[in-house]
């Protein structure tokens, strides 16, 4: 809800139902706040700002997806979860994403739970 709009329907409130309305706008607040503080501006946010907090991405190896992903590629510091039907590539995706976070000195996670990862094709 944009701020004019919010103007417009507490002036249609009653007294009490303003005083409510700051409240929860106050303890909300305070809440993104004590988020902020302990994960960094942009971990939480409002979806009505018109504030874009720029995210650090990891590129996917493929410029066609971090192209369509509009910012690049996956979010660094972020779960991403890599869906699809068998055979679709989500492993290998995975691993370029894995490979490129490492290649950038990060550490990354590969979470198997369709137990498709063969060990023996890694090419070291």
């Amino acid at each position: 809800m944009a701020k004019d709009d919010r103007t417009n329907v507490e002036n249609e409130l009653s007294a009490e139902e303003q005083k409510n309305a700051a409240e929860k706008r106050k303890a909300v607040d305070q809440a993104i706040s004590q988020v902020e503080r302990a994960y960094g501006k942009g971990a939480i946010m409002r979806l009505t700002g018109d504030e874009v907090v720029p995210v650090e991405v990891i590129p996917t190896g493929a410029l066609a997806l971090d192209l369509a992903l509009g910012v690049g590629g996956v979010p660094r510091g972020r779960i991403v979860e890599v869906f699809g039907h068998e055979g679709t590539g989500k492993t290998t995706l995975a691993l370029h994403i894995v490979a490129e976070a490492q290649k950038r000195g990060g550490i990354a996670a590969f979470i198997d739970v369709e137990h498709a990862l063969d060990t023996g094709c890694r090419g070291d």
